[in-house]
């Protein structure tokens, strides 16, 4: 079998492969048999040679030569037999070549059986798809990836119910290649989404994890979302306006403080539940406050405790966000930013995401309807939450370091204990069961343009999300 043109040109950074009894990582760059007693071949991970020299340990005998392998413990060390520079190679994942630099094993794209000997095409992590080898299963040490590509596998079979093997010449059996492109897309999938959720939490800045699944199908990350963890605002609009003076409180709960001051009451209880009715708003210790980061009433600023998972949902909703942890009811979940944006802007905006079926523009209208948050394209996980007729979180009214009326943060609570796994849902017309005010304008609904179908899938479902 003739090796690569690449490798015959003599590139000693392709990943080791063994045709038969030809070698491919030498130096100087030679293929074919070099002779009777200097023939390297892959045996079980190592390169074998028949040399005495005294790096080598006796492993095979055969009728004219006496073949020996690699000493593990000198494995990737160059060693020069008859003129020739060979590289002993540890059977894993991960190759090395003479240049010692590592090739691993991205995903695991075919299999075959052929002559009793079971192979999977390796996808090499760095190289072009044209680069792809069969290795024998004997000689792959990536058990995750194993498990991956059989879990890949049935799944796809079991949706099909069907997919036999398909029987080529020579007595080869391999995957149908139907099956096999699945498997491929599936990984790709696998890598990006596994991209995406490390991207996420390197931007985060709150405490809990952001984990990302995908059991459905094969969509990926979204290509036109940037998270972001807090306002941003439009050219033209401060949202950091307001404060110039803080509290002198040093026991919160105890003496007169922030909530006070603006005409309310204190939001939190000693166990950091919310006690106050949909409706009112929630007015934090800020920066300008005497009182220190443990002070009972700021919450809402540290944001999420709560490690979330971005999943994709069963039922045509797209993605949803789950929690991974037990919720009390009346606790605070995440916060909901995007751009902060003026209402003509809304309005234009509008008019595109109605075509694309998007709901994503959230009045601040309060005190007036001057702006809007814009989370379609800005956004942190409450970007992800869908839409229920009967929500486990509820929107509030915040205020910490702006004190604007026309731009209060929104800051989404748990309605009820949610179990760990649940889905979070919130109700894009503000209406749900806790909310005694729904007819009032001091908690404002999503902004309603043309009616779009509700798959929230409640006893109550009203039909519609808006």
């Amino acid at each position: 079998m003739q090796a690569p043109a690449r490798w015959r040109a003599g590139e000693e950074s392709a990943p080791l492969q063994l045709y038969n009894s030809y070698i491919v990582n030498c130096n100087p760059p030679k293929f074919g048999p070099i002779d009777k007693k200097s023939e390297i071949f892959l045996e079980e991970g190592f390169a074998s040679v028949s040399s005495q020299s005294p790096w080598l340990h006796s492993k095979y005998k055969s009728v004219d030569s006496t073949w020996l392998t690699a000493d593990t413990s000198r494995s990737c060390k160059k060693k020069k037999v008859k003129g020739f520079y060979i590289t002993a190679v540890k059977s894993m994942s991960t190759f090395r070549s003479g240049n010692l630099k590592s090739y691993e094993v991205e995903y695991l794209c075919d299999y075959k059986v052929e002559e009793g000997t079971e192979y999977f095409l390796v996808k090499w992590k760095g190289w072009p798809e044209s680069s792809n080898t069969w290795v024998a299963l004997k000689n792959l040490k990536c058990p995750l990836l194993l498990q991956y590509f059989h879990s890949d596998k049935n799944e796809y079979l079991s949706r099909l119910k069907r997919g036999k093997a398909v029987i080529l010449k020579n007595h080869m059996k391999a995957l149908n290649p139907v099956v096999a492109q699945y498997i491929v897309k599936k990984a790709k999938q696998r890598i990006a989404l596994q991209r995406w959720k490390e991207e996420l939490n390197r931007k985060k800045n709150h405490k809990g994890m952001i984990l990302v699944e995908n059991t459905v199908d094969l969509e990926g990350p979204p290509l036109d979302f940037y998270y972001i963890n807090e306002y941003k605002p439009a050219p033209g609009i401060n949202v950091m306006n307001g404060i110039t003076t803080g509290c002198e409180c040093s026991d919160c709960p105890a003496e007169k403080c922030c909530p006070e001051e603006a005409g309310f009451f204190l939001a939190y209880n000693k166990q950091k539940q919310l006690k106050i009715q949909p409706g009112l708003p929630i007015y934090e210790c800020n920066s300008y406050c005497r009182c220190g980061p443990e002070c009972p009433n700021r919450i809402v600023q540290k944001g999420t405790p709560y490690s979330l998972c971005i999943f994709r949902t069963n039922n045509g909703r797209g993605w949803g966000v789950k929690t991974l942890q037990k919720i009390k009811t009346k606790r605070f979940v995440m916060e909901y930013v995007g751009e902060v944006i003026t209402s003509e802007e809304a309005e234009r905006r509008g008019q595109l995401y109605d075509n694309q079926g998007n709901t994503y523009l959230f009045d601040l209208d309060y005190d007036s309807d001057e702006y809007t948050v814009d989370a379609a394209q800005y956004g942190n996980v409450s970007h992800f939450v869908n839409h229920s007729c009967d929500p486990n979180l509820q929107v509030f009214n915040v205020f910490i370091d702006n004190l604007d009326l026309r731009l209060p943060r929104i800051a989404l609570f748990s309605t009820r204990t949610i179990k760990a796994g649940e889905e979070l849902t919130f109700d894009y017309q503000m209406k749900g069961s806790l909310d005694v005010t729904s007819d009032s304008d001091a908690v404002s609904p999503t902004r309603k343009r043309i009616r779009t179908v509700c798959k929230c899938g409640a006893v109550c479902c009203r039909g519609y999300l808006n």
